[in-house]
Order: structure tokens, then sequence, then C-alpha cells
């Protein structure tokens, strides 16, 4: 399928997902929710793909909402179509439920909603040149992409509370600091180092990284007994699949394993 707003690249057997607003710093238009959306439901149930990688083309990885499309949104009358902040409702629980590890790749400017979209992936590779902000109350907007609830979880109350009343941009680097980026990288080396992370992973079992991902995201949620229960539950379950008896057969016979995904 041909796309106006994203570009959509198969490496090895990750998916890389840009998007393509670069005059726009990636803002997040309606067009680009439906077809960010589109894309996303092929890959998730592409079996050949075991890695995402989301990433934008330009200076930015996504400066927000297009604001002048939400505006529109508001001025015009009802006629039944979804606007911006509906599309937008339906991407943010399909990124936070995509079964595969979710890499963000943040070559540059991040802020409101593009920041909500990095917060949904499991690791974050920044370029030294991005710069994140939550930024919405510069806007006199609140946040609607879990913005104001995901950023504390991730770096802590004090500090959200600080980059979402202040909408002040912090440099990459204290971002790792922070805990919300993985890894700090120069600008050249960012899609070399993520395909490296991508290519490591995808060498794993799906079947394992799609239960821990799980495991990891649903037990933040659950007292510690509870998620520790369900955690020796999977184990056990997982000790009749293909790729448990061949992980262990490889290691006995000292080969590499071919992990089928079942």
């Amino acid at each position: 399928m041909a796309y106006q707003t994203i570009i959509h690249e198969r490496r090895n057997q990750t998916a890389w997902i840009y998007l393509n607003r670069p005059a726009e710093m990636n803002s997040i238009s309606k067009t680009l929710l439906t077809e960010l959306v589109d894309v996303l439901q092929e890959v998730e149930k592409d079996d050949s793909v075991r890695v995402v990688v989301l990433s934008g083309k330009g200076k930015a990885f996504c400066a927000g909402a297009d604001l002048k499309e939400l505006l529109g949104d508001l001025e015009k009358k009802p006629d039944g179509q979804k606007g911006l902040l509906d599309l937008a409702g339906g991407l943010y629980p399909q990124l936070n439920n995509l079964s595969k590890p979710l890499i963000a790749a943040l070559n540059g400017i991040t802020a409101a909603g593009g920041l909500e979209v990095a917060m949904t992936a499991d690791i974050v590779i920044a370029s030294e040149k991005a710069k994140i902000a939550d930024a919405h109350s510069n806007f006199g907007v609140i946040p609607g992409g879990g913005g104001a609830v995901r950023l504390p979880r991730k770096i802590g109350m004090n500090r959200a509370k600080y980059l979402l009343f202040t909408g002040e941009f912090i440099p990459a680097q204290q971002m790792k600091e922070y805990g919300l980026v993985n890894e700090v990288v120069p600008a050249e080396e960012l899609e070399r180092v993520v395909q490296e992370i991508a290519d490591k992973i995808s060498a794993k079992s799906p079947l394992v990284l799609r239960e821990i991902k799980r495991l990891a995201n649903d037990g933040q949620e659950q007292p510690l007994e509870i998620a520790l229960r369900q955690e020796l539950l999977a184990l056990k379950n997982h000790t009749q699949s293909h790729d448990f008896q061949e992980g262990l057969a490889a290691f006995a016979e000292k080969r590499t394993p071919n992990f089928k995904g079942y």
C-alpha cells in the first residue's frame, strides 16, 4: 500500500515505520493517524516481523498533534466523521497493546503527542540532537495520550510535573539520566545502533518476547504476589512450547537455536 504520511520499510526481521511529514515536524494529522493504525495492524499480523521501530524523517521525531487540523475540527459543524482526537484515541491503545517489541528511535524534536507515542515504546534510543518536552502547557492544551499519566511513572512525579508545568525542552542525555531514554547516540549512528539492537532481539523466541512483554506490562498494574504467580504460571505453560524445548536442546547441543514462535 502507498502511504502519504509514513514510510514503511523492512530490514531483516524488523519493520521500520517513519513518520514522514518533515515540513510539519511530523505532526500528527488525521491522515497520518489513519495510515499509522493501518501499518501497525499489518505488522502485528505478519509473523515474519519480530521487532517494530518508529522514527521520523527530517528534524523531528514528532512535534505532537497538528494544531491546525485540531482547530479545524473544533470550528466545523458535526458531519459524522471522526476528528483528530477521536482517531488519536484509537492509536495509543494500539501502540500500548502491540505484542511485538517496539523501539522508538528519536531522531529529533519529540514533544507533546510525539512524547506520548515515544512513551509507548519498550526501548527508546535517541540521537544526541533530540530534544524532548511534554509541551502541552505551552499551547493551553491538556495531554490526552498519556502525557500526564504515563510520564510520572516513567521519570518520577516531581520531574514529570516540572516538565508538564513548564513545557521545557530537555536534551536527550538528560532524559537518559531521568530513565526515559535507554541510550543516546550520535545522529549519524542512530539507525545503525537501533538496527543492531533490533537484530539482537529478533534472534530470540517471538513467543518468549511476547510473553515477557505481557508479563512486564501487566505486572505494573498488579500486586506483586499476583504478578509473581502469573509469571510462574506462564513459565509452566511455556514448557510445553516448541521454543522452550528448542532452546534447551540448542543449549545441550552447543548450537544456535531455531525459534519458531510457538
